[in-house]
């Protein structure tokens, strides 16, 4: 005996702009897709977020956006992404559209900080989908390695470690940070064995 089962179902933008739990999923395909984080991609992400802010604020450069604001500006409008942490020029975003559920256009730069979970081809479609939107800088960073691979709209690719020294390039003029320090203060220090 076969059985029939019913095909997964679509959603819209508008759909998951409004869900109560929507913050916790991207759009591919129409479908949700869950979002994997774990403990040290979330600290990375949201250190990152403050180091990014402290250059983009004062000057007014850019937004600087954590990991629940969503990008749908992909061709098919079936898709949605949010990037651990992402910036968008400050002339580039209206007061409207900051009001809006997700953004229409892409970001200048987007920034993916790998989990344990993360797949190395759903990583590479994302980075390939944030490039054919135009995405001018692309960030993945690997905090295990304390690494950095760096993907721009030209083509280009880069590699980074500790020691290295990350720049914002012609997208975010003027901001440099060593690679090392986006990776914390160490290991979390052990636990006391507690006595029974």
């Amino acid at each position: 005996m076969s059985t029939v089962t019913a095909p997964p179902r679509e959603y819209s933008l508008d759909q998951l702009a409004v869900m109560a739990n929507g913050k916790h999923f991207e759009l591919v395909d129409g479908h949700l897709e869950g979002r994997t984080v774990s403990g040290l991609s979330s600290y990375i992400g949201g250190k990152l977020v403050r180091i990014l802010m402290n250059h983009c604020e004062p000057t007014r450069l850019a937004y600087v956006f954590p990991s629940d604001y969503g990008y749908a500006c992909f061709a098919d409008k079936k898709r949605l992404h949010r990037p651990d942490v992402s910036c968008v020029l400050t002339e580039r975003l209206t007061f409207e559209q900051l009001e809006a559920g997700y953004a229409t256009i892409p970001p200048d730069l987007a920034v993916e900080v790998l989990s344990p979970n993360d797949l190395a081809y759903k990583v590479a479609e994302k980075v390939d989908e944030y490039l054919k939107a135009g995405v001018r800088l692309i960030w993945v960073v690997d905090p295990i390695r304390q690494t950095v691979l760096l993907y721009r709209l030209d083509g280009s690719i880069g590699f980074l470690r500790a020691g290295d020294d990350l720049s914002g390039e012609d997208v975010l003029p003027g901001f440099h940070c060593l690679v090392a320090d986006l990776f914390g203060v160490g290991a979390p220090p052990s636990v006391p064995a507690t006595s029974s």
